[in-house]
């Protein structure tokens, strides 16, 4: 990629990247969650982030999510207290993913368990298909094989 070898890109996102505490979400249109099994202990009870994602989603901008990523959104409340997932339809790494990937014994929860508990519609494909959903301003991908299907989606919508 052209940006790996543009100086100021690699110190500015790879180097020296902010914090959650250091970011104004006033100055972003997205927010997207990365998988990996990783976040499913350090995104779901990060207030940092969840008043980043919901600054944005609030000020019309979107909340992007793909695999495990989707523990972001978990624990998000909307202002009347409220998931904001409930109600909302979502995606993210699923039971049989996990199992495939050895790690149902290791991971905290399950996605689409903890979805169903907040009142959200978790829906899904075969496992490891390319699989991304849009409901309103939240766009989230099932695997690593959907976060070019989420891009596209956020960009379509950005370019709108």
């Amino acid at each position: 990629m052209k940006e790996y070898k543009n100086a100021d890109f690699v110190n500015r996102a790879l180097c020296n990247s902010l914090s959650p505490d250091q970011v104004d979400p006033e100055n972003y249109q997205a927010i997207y969650y990365a998988g990996g099994h990783g976040v499913m202990w350090d995104f779901p009870n990060d207030a940092n982030l969840q008043h980043i994602a919901y600054s944005i989603y609030q000020d019309g901008g979107y909340i992007t999510s793909v695999c495990q990523g989707i523990a972001g959104l978990l624990n998000i409340r909307e202002a009347n207290g409220n998931y904001l997932i409930r109600d909302r339809t979502v995606t993210g790494f699923t039971k049989a993913e996990e199992i495939l990937a050895g790690k149902k014994s290791v991971v905290p929860f399950l996605n689409q368990k903890e979805v169903e508990k907040r009142g959200g519609t978790f829906k899904k494909k075969r496992a490891y298909k390319e699989f991304a959903i849009q409901d309103g301003h939240i766009i989230t991908g099932q695997n690593p094989f959907s976060a070019t299907a989420v891009a596209k989606l956020l960009i379509k919508n950005l370019a709108e």
